[in-house]
């Protein structure tokens, strides 16, 4: 189910760099990959690496890249590759190195499973990350923002606020985000607007924070 969480993390990058922090990125784990003469890559993967001011590998970006649209773990297996966490981190750690913020986007949902035992809550951990949740704003979204921004806070990791998607130009925003403010206890950190290509011009007026 798409939910945008691409543009809102290039947007909150590109949001940090003009706030004058050097922003690095990381797309860990992606399926839907596409064959080139450089092999598989991934399109969003490439948007975030594009954002950075930074020159990184692409294999720094997108450590793991699996061609089939599926969950992450079923594309490993197809693929007989073991999707290790170690990799994950040690790289993470380089890229800690070179920036002031690290951006992780997620692949699927909150329990998503990246192999046989860990999901995508164990990465979180095991990188010691702040989690952003992105809601898209559709029809179902309130029940769904509702329980993942619960179960992030059961599941003992720290959620540094949510970003409100608009998915269709006709979604009544107001009342869903008067809702959702009321009931995820964690800050709105900014509202993305309806568009149907990503614009990041002036993307740092839909943010309200001004640090990390």
């Amino acid at each position: 189910m798409y939910i945008g969480k691409t543009w809102c993390s290039a947007a909150l990058i590109t949001t940090l760099q003009q706030q004058n922090y050097k922003v690095v990125v990381m797309k860990p784990i992606a399926s839907g990959c596409e064959v080139t003469a450089n092999g598989l890559r991934n399109e969003d993967a490439l948007l975030l690496q594009s954002t950075c001011d930074l020159d990184l590998p692409y294999n720094w970006v997108n450590p793991y890249q699996f061609k089939p649209p599926i969950a992450p773990h079923l594309a490993a297996k197809q693929a007989n590759v073991q999707i290790k966490l170690d990799k994950i981190i040690q790289i993470h750690q380089q890229l800690q190195k070179q920036a002031d913020i690290i951006i992780v986007e997620g692949v699927g949902g909150w329990r998503v499973p990246i192999d046989n035992k860990h999901s995508l809550v164990d990465l979180v951990k095991a990188l010691q990350a702040q989690v952003i949740l992105v809601v898209g704003l559709r029809l179902g979204c309130i029940n769904h923002a509702l329980l993942t921004a619960e179960v992030i806070q059961q599941d003992g990791c720290e959620l540094k606020g949510w970003i409100a998607n608009t998915l269709t130009a006709d979604y009544e925003v107001a009342t869903t985000l008067e809702t959702l403010q009321s009931r995820i206890h964690a800050p709105l950190l900014g509202v993305m607007p309806f568009q149907s290509t990503l614009d990041l011009s002036n993307i740092s007026d839909c943010f309200n924070f001004c640090s990390p």
